[in-house]
């Protein structure tokens, strides 16, 4: 998988300067813990190429890469040091030029048409949007994307959880940079359990999980009609009638014979199926591939392999 496809996948890139190498390990640890194994070290500070070196040893897992390269010579550096792809706040042909010669993913900066023509021109379809809400934000990327309909964009500057789900939502993000995670403060205080919690918190608001319904095998359509009567008399809900199964409100799916999952299976939602599957699988989930489920080439539903608790579950796009 390409790198740039990976990092579409994280959907978030922290940015991070980091002063002291002693605190690259810890400090991407805690992200990874938080559930973001992804990190743009910038070298912006002389303990940068260190701090790459030390995070790839140790850390091999994570998604790593170096962030404001402006010269050839720092492009040597941090891929020496083990960063996978170089992102830079411009777009310096001289740089791009000497990434692509040897292969390594590279996201330079641009902030217009010229800019987007120019990595175009050098065949790159993949640009950082740079600073993104002070230069007009999602709107002024949805305005240039228009005519450059190949190019998706990393927006980074003032990208924070309040605002990252309106960009993520957009087909043309790549995915989005930001420093939210990882405040100052936090990082010269060595607290590690607050940068978890806060990569924590935007991995949930970036994916969104919320129970959809339940899902119930029933043995036949007679057994799964007579189970909805007496939950629509509980509850008070509206039968819906289906070909393979009968709703209650929303919440609730009996089916007309034995389905997935011993007792039946639980759907969640998501905002982005794709997304939130990669995701899972960091954490150890696997997935049964034939049940994918796509619709006008994406994906929107798939199955977990294992079950939890007698029930099956799956992912739905909301």
């Amino acid at each position: 998988m390409e790198f740039l496809e990976k990092l579409s996948l994280a959907g978030l890139v922290p940015v991070i300067a980091i002063n002291d190498a002693e605190d690259a390990v810890p400090l991407c640890k805690a992200l990874s813990d938080g559930g973001l194994p992804v990190a743009e070290i910038t070298f912006r500070t002389a303990a940068a190429e260190e701090a790459i070196r030390r995070v790839h040893q140790e850390l091999p897992n994570v998604l790593l890469c170096a962030g404001t390269v402006l010269t050839c010579e720092q492009v040597d550096r941090a891929v020496n040091a083990g960063a996978a792809a170089i992102v830079s706040p411009g777009l310096n042909p001289e740089v791009v030029k000497y990434c692509i010669a040897r292969n390594i993913p590279v996201c330079p900066g641009t902030a217009n048409p010229s800019d987007i023509e120019a990595a175009l021109s050098l065949g790159l379809n993949a640009v950082k949007f740079f600073p993104a809400e002070t230069l007009g934000g999602l709107k002024l990327i949805k305005a240039m994307a228009a005519p450059y309909t190949t190019v998706k964009f990393m927006p980074t500057g003032g990208i924070n959880e309040k605002n990252m789900l309106d960009y993520l939502a957009y087909d043309k993000i790549l995915c989005c940079g930001g420093s939210w995670m990882v405040p100052a403060d936090a990082v010269a205080a060595k607290d590690w359990a607050r940068i978890t919690e806060l990569t924590r918190s935007a991995v949930n608001t970036m994916l969104g999980f919320e129970l959809r319904h339940v899902g119930v095998n029933c043995e036949n359509a007679d057994e799964s009609m007579a189970v909805c009567r007496k939950l629509s008399a509980l509850l008070n809900w509206p039968i819906k009638e289906g070909n393979s199964s009968n709703f209650v409100g929303t919440g609730f799916e009996m089916m007309k014979k034995m389905g997935r999952g011993r007792n039946g299976h639980i759907a969640i939602g998501t905002n982005s199926v794709k997304r939130a599957k990669w995701h899972l699988e960091q954490r150890g989930f696997k997935f049964i591939e034939d049940s994918a489920v796509e619709k006008n080439g994406k994906l929107i539903a798939i199955y977990l392999e294992d079950e939890i608790g007698g029930f099956a579950f799956h992912l739905v796009q909301k």
